[in-house]
């Protein structure tokens, strides 16, 4: 990658990071489906203006918008909403570190659905060491109970398929904010009737200013902004490498965790994530070369 893609990449990881961090301090008074759609109706909402600021039109092609329901649902409904649920149970650092199992699904995916994203022997190894990590978090004491655990892993997975399904857009030769906005337009009208089925959130009491405020932040930096970064890289880098924002996250997310919100990591987590690390090098491959 050049240095402006991983400067964007840097970038990406940080305002991802915070969403474990807001979401930590949301799921406390919203619940996960209904945050969910907040924050995707409030991407798009931001998105839009910013589309009609710059000029760039929607796509209309019926086509375009089967694929941007499809992303929506494989990259924000399903993993926003199986996260959500799992942070009420994990601390956004433990969260964090599973998400960073990510790219090992990411590769494996590749290798089978995409013909210039081949698995090597480096990210064979590479794989293998991150579903040790895995091992040595899962089941982890001060953790959560395991069901939340395997939530986040499924979220991967689902992230991992966007990740293949979405390199299609710039073929299409789709917008990177065109095409943000369309996926979070879609998801919200995915979530809509989730939310309001199984949560019927208007029975909840209305949020206190820091939910508030970590909403707001949640839709503007770590989905509006977000978003714009993950396509204009996943157009240029590739699956495997946009994949990659996933080493860069737990730091950030762990370090918000423990200066704002009191977490701690234990021994144990803190090996999970270091042979994680470790593992995500190997799938780069670059230390090698």
């Amino acid at each position: 990658m050049s240095l402006l893609e991983w400067m964007m990449l840097v970038a990406l990881a940080i305002v991802w990071a915070g969403t474990f961090f807001f979401a930590e301090i949301a799921v406390a008074e919203i619940p996960p489906i209904t945050i969910a759609f907040l924050r995707v109706s409030g991407a798009a909402l931001v998105l839009l203006l910013i589309l009609k600021f710059l000029g760039v039109s929607m796509p209309r092609d019926g086509r375009v918008w089967a694929g941007l329901f499809c992303m929506g649902l494989l990259n924000n409904a399903i993993p926003f909403s199986l996260i959500f649920w799992a942070q009420t149970e994990l601390t956004s650092g433990l969260a964090s570190i599973l998400n960073a199992m990510m790219p090992f699904f990411t590769v494996i995916a590749a290798h089978f659905l995409t013909r210039d994203e081949r698995i090597t022997r480096l990210r064979v190894l590479g794989v293998i060491l991150g579903i040790f990590g895995v091992a040595v978090l899962i089941g982890t004491p001060a953790g959560g109970p395991i069901w939340a655990q395997i939530l986040i892993l499924l979220a991967g997975v689902s992230y991992a398929f966007a990740s293949i399904f979405g390199k299609r857009f710039a073929q299409l030769g789709v917008q990177p904010m065109a095409t943000a906005t369309g996926q979070v337009i879609a998801s919200a009208i995915i979530l809509l009737p989730f939310a309001l089925i199984a949560e019927q959130p208007w029975n909840n009491t209305f949020p206190s200013a820091p939910v508030i405020w970590a909403m707001i932040g949640m839709v503007t930096l770590s989905t509006a902004f977000a978003y714009f970064l993950y396509f204009r890289i996943l157009s240029t880098a590739g699956a495997t490498n946009i994949a990659l924002v996933t080493l860069l996250i737990p730091p950030f997310a762990v370090l918000l965790g423990i200066i704002f919100l009191h977490e701690s990591l234990t021994q144990q987590q803190l090996a999970g994530m270091l042979i994680i690390t470790v593992g995500l090098i190997f799938i780069d491959g670059r230390v090698f070369q």
